[in-house]
């Protein structure tokens, strides 16, 4: 097998919310749950934070953040500090987006990779997001960042439609058809507070052989991304993902990276792992 890639984000690679602890959606999987552990600097701090980031030894930083009204994390609004950001540091910005078009090309010159998360079916588009976009509006953006040279990196949600593995298989069949150098598969974490707290996590082995499948229609490389649940879940899945042959995996348990050592070449990067 190829080397295996285990990525710890970390302190070196901070996940920023630009629009603090807002989302214009209520989504039913994160009701804005996990804007609240990302960092929250201002518009004005932005510049200074990442400066400081840099002196401290930090590699770059995920820019996110909650949805606006026009489906759009804003970093659009940042483009200034963006380009600054750039040229004053040689941090790697990795930008999650929403439904980007074509005036966005302008800033998204200034960011180094595009995190889109991917639904491949209309009815779990509404019944997650409880909005009205189609499965051929998530095309049309992976159409425009690969048309026009920036990387993007979908993500898969395993699970994401209140635990019920189906739309998957389809999703990765369409993302295969573009150049797509790396594919993320997350796994969805029923979370307090939001609608699916109650929904059982998905089940681990049903939940790999999306890992197979990804990995069998799939060229590039297949990570599995920092959201999935912990625990012995955690545990059992990482393993087989491990066997599976992804390329890269997202702040493992101890006890896998270092079995992982005894069957593959492991390199440790402590970056997001899209990058």
């Amino acid at each position: 097998m190829k080397k295996l890639k285990i990525y710890v984000p970390g302190v070196k690679f901070p996940s920023i919310s630009l629009t603090g602890s807002y989302c214009f959606l209520n989504c039913a999987h994160c009701g804005g749950h996990y804007l609240r552990g990302m960092k929250k600097p201002t518009k004005r701090d932005l510049l200074n934070f990442c400066l400081n980031l840099e002196r401290s030894g930090g590699l770059g930083c995920l820019l996110s953040g909650g949805m606006d009204a026009r489906l759009k994390v804003p970093i659009d609004r940042y483009a200034n500090e963006l380009k600054e950001i750039k040229r004053r540091t040689n941090l790697k910005l990795n930008a999650h987006v929403g439904f980007v078009d074509k005036s966005d090309l302008e800033w998204l010159k200034w960011v180094d990779v595009v995190s889109l998360d991917f639904v491949g079916d209309d009815e779990v588009i509404k019944r997650v997001y409880g909005i009205n976009k189609r499965v051929e509006d998530y095309l049309r953006t992976i159409e425009l960042l690969t048309e026009n040279g920036v990387r993007v990196a979908p993500h898969i949600t395993i699970g994401l439609d209140f635990g019920r593995i189906h739309w998957e298989f389809r999703a990765i069949d369409l993302l295969a058809q573009y150049p797509i150098d790396v594919l993320v598969l997350d796994v969805l974490i029923p979370t307090k507070g939001t609608e699916m707290e109650n929904v059982p996590r998905p089940n681990v082995e049903e939940s790999l052989k999306v890992v197979e499948y990804a990995r069998e229609r799939f060229d590039g490389e297949l990570s599995i991304g920092c959201m999935r649940p912990l625990g012995k879940w955690r545990l059992e899945f990482d393993k087989g993902a491990v066997l599976t042959g992804v390329d890269r995996l997202t702040n493992p348990p101890r006890k896998v990276i270092e079995w992982a050592k005894t069957i593959r070449e492991v390199e440790i990067i402590y970056e997001c792992c899209v990058v």
